[in-house]
């Protein structure tokens, strides 16, 4: 692996999430030691606190699932805001999300990163201070991955994304950027469409197990989309001990998290979101 620069020396604590509710109502997931260690902040967002009406209620991150786009512009705003990382507002970095496994390193002049984030991408690696960076989800896995000395990563893995490895790439060009080792960063799986409600066809499991092995297969064609993203990133020298997966189904839970499936087709998008805030100061 190609690394541009000496690992730091900080160790970061094993990854937990716990619950946050702002006072707008805004409600994420959030490792709270890490942020105070490497300067990082990372969200799971859920889907309350916004301004969205049905059946996008109420904060729908996505614009491109036919709601008021001014309501969205709110809903980002209301997101930041409840990371600290309001004054960030303007550098915000969404990707047009394709499903695929390309990643796109945050880097050099910012109208840049906006076009190729605009090309199509599926995952982000940023070590920038000040400068958030959002994913949109409502049944796909997201994974956010945090590096010592504060560079992060997040990714998009639906079976597309998963089965073609962008866990395990997005890993290595993290590692990268960074210079640090795979079993120094930590993994956190967002919630996603469990095992439990994610029925595919028999070919498609069939692809998975052949990739990943038979823990993909849930029985009754139930596919594990956590289990697959979990061996993959093991396979690219992740340590066991720094995933960490709080086993939030996305259709179980549609009062908490947009659900494509549960809704139909018709819902919003709930998002995953990291800034550094270290050595940041607004201009």
């Amino acid at each position: 692996m190609a690394r541009k620069g000496a690992s730091q020396t900080l160790d970061l604590p094993l990854p937990q999430l716990s619950r946050v509710c702002h006072v707008s109502g805004v409600g994420y997931l959030t490792d709270e030691a890490v942020r105070d260690v490497a300067g990082t902040r990372i969200a799971f967002l859920e889907r309350t606190g916004g301004v969205s009406a049905e059946p996008h209620d109420s904060l729908n991150l996505g614009l491109h699932v036919d709601d008021d786009p001014a309501c969205v512009r709110e809903n980002r705003l209301r997101a930041l805001a409840a990371l600290g990382a309001g004054a960030c507002a303007g550098h915000l970095l969404a990707c047009n999300q394709v499903h695929g496994s390309d990643v796109v390193v945050v880097e050099g002049q910012e109208q840049h990163v906006r076009e190729r984030l605009a090309d199509g991408a599926d995952a982000v690696v940023c070590l920038q201070a000040g400068i958030p960076v959002l994913l949109f989800f409502a049944d796909c896995l997201p994974v956010i991955l945090v590096a010592p000395g504060g560079g992060f990563a997040i990714a998009h893995a639906g079976w597309r994304g998963a089965l073609a490895g962008i866990a395990g790439k997005t890993l290595d060009a993290l590692c990268a950027e960074t210079g640090c080792m795979p079993d120094e960063v930590n993994a956190y799986i967002g919630p996603h469409i469990g095992a439990c409600c994610y029925e595919v066809s028999d070919e498609l499991l069939e692809r998975f197990v052949d990739v990943f092995g038979a823990r993909c297969d849930a029985g009754m064609r139930h596919l594990s989309l956590s289990a697959a993203v979990r061996e993959d990133l093991l396979r690219h020298g992740m340590a066991s001990g720094r995933i960490i997966d709080p086993e939030l189904c996305t259709r179980d839970g549609q009062d908490r998290f947009f659900s494509h499936r549960g809704s139909g087709g018709r819902c919003g998008r709930h998002g995953a979101m990291a800034v550094r805030l270290d050595g940041w100061r607004s201009t």
